[in-house]
């Protein structure tokens, strides 16, 4: 790649196959020296200057650029068709907080109600310290989002779709027209999603942003996050310097692990979505369950916007509201004994989590839920193991 080793990567150029073809080939990339088929992986913190004292490589030092963490960044820009490419930090909140970041004093954001309550909590604590205003709406109401707009004042407004951990659905499309009207950037965290599913650049979005540590590294062993630009603009432009300056770029054993993981990303998103919805079926017809949080059942709220928006499934995620209430969600997580109790989502073991213990006061998730992240285990094993846990 021709660009500055302080910017942000471009996808490679890309033949006319399909994108899980190019996923599992990553790119079709082969190493010019050994003719590898998997790429190598460059650890190296600095880099031989040329006698004139420039940097032909296009490399110069590990904190702002590296050429392994090139290659991932390739394979997720074409995934999003990202136009100005994609960016990976050492995780998804630093991915998160740098778009927020590189607003000024003064600036207003809109975000979602039900979001990720880490980054959440962030923007609470942040908002007042640098001068933002900030107004936190139900994104699955466009009369609430064209509310909290400000023209001329509101520059960014973040979406969460699905929206953990109720998985409320926002119209991207209609969202992006609001934000746009208005002269503000929309940015979609896509998590939940996954590039499989939803296409936020082509359905209007500015920005897409994706914990990487879930379903696209999928093995509950690398921490990342990245941005993917539908332009290079001065905005985008201003995120790569916080990277680079800060220091937060993803690591090349990381970015290396990750490239592993997104070589079988499609037929990972395709299988723990499938079983997904298999399990949201079943247990809305469950004695012991009062309601399935999952976008795919036609009863959901979100399902028309939804099947509009999303292609190829629903995603991996769902959660269930146990009808006994809040002390019989927490024992029957207790009596799992498939499913592990952790945090996070999307990797290949299925786990289960009591959310609102996990946030505390203040969550906007009810004290009778259960967070269900579908893995790829049997789905009748998945099913089994959950029932007898109801009791």
């Amino acid at each position: 790649m021709s660009e500055s080793a302080d910017g942000p990567s471009s996808a490679h150029p890309t033949p006319p196959f399909t994108k899980r073809t190019l996923a599992a080939q990553a790119m079709g990339h082969v190493d010019p020296v050994t003719r590898a088929v998997v790429a190598p992986l460059h650890v190296s913190t600095t880099f031989l200057r040329d006698p004139d004292n420039g940097y032909s490589s296009g490399f110069s030092y590990a904190r702002p650029d590296n050429a392994t963490t090139r290659e991932a960044e390739a394979v997720i820009a074409m995934l999003e068709e990202a136009e100005a490419g994609a960016m990976l930090f050492g995780s998804g909140m630093a991915a998160a907080t740098a778009v927020f970041s590189a607003l000024e004093p003064g600036d207003h954001i809109v975000a979602p109600l039900v979001m990720y309550w880490a980054l959440k909590r962030w923007l609470q604590q942040e908002a007042p310290r640098r001068g933002w205003g900030l107004d936190f709406v139900a994104m699955d109401d466009l009369d609430a989002l064209r509310a909290a707009i400000r023209p001329g004042t509101t520059k960014l407004v973040w979406v969460e779709t699905p929206g953990n951990p109720l998985w409320t659905i926002t119209d991207i499309a209609a969202a992006a027209e609001i934000a746009h009207a208005a002269g503000a950037r929309l940015a979609i965290d896509s998590t939940a999603a996954s590039p499989i599913h939803t296409r936020p650049l082509r359905l209007g979005a500015d920005i897409v942003m994706h914990s990487a540590t879930k379903i696209l590294n999928g093995h509950s062993d690398v921490v990342a996050g990245v941005l993917a630009s539908a332009r290079a603009d001065g905005f985008w432009e201003r995120i790569g310097a916080i990277r680079a300056g800060g220091g937060a770029i993803l690591g090349p054993f990381e970015a290396y692990l990750l490239m592993r993981s997104l070589r079988t990303l499609p037929l990972r998103v395709a299988a723990q979505s499938a079983s997904a919805a298999d399990l949201a079926r079943r247990f809305s017809a469950h004695p012991r369950v009062a309601s399935v949080l999952y976008p795919g059942l036609p009863g959901d709220p979100g399902h028309a916007v939804a099947a509009r928006q999303m292609e190829g499934g629903f995603g991996f995620m769902l959660s269930i509201r146990v009808a006994a209430g809040e002390e019989a969600a927490i024992a029957t997580a207790a009596r799992v004994r498939l499913w592990k109790r952790a945090t996070s989502l999307g990797g290949v073991e299925s786990l289960i989590e009591h959310r609102a213990s996990v946030e505390g006061p203040g969550t906007p998730c009810p004290p009778d839920l259960l967070r269900l992240s579908v893995g790829i285990e049997h789905v009748d094993d998945l099913f089994a193991d959950l029932d007898v846990a109801l009791g």
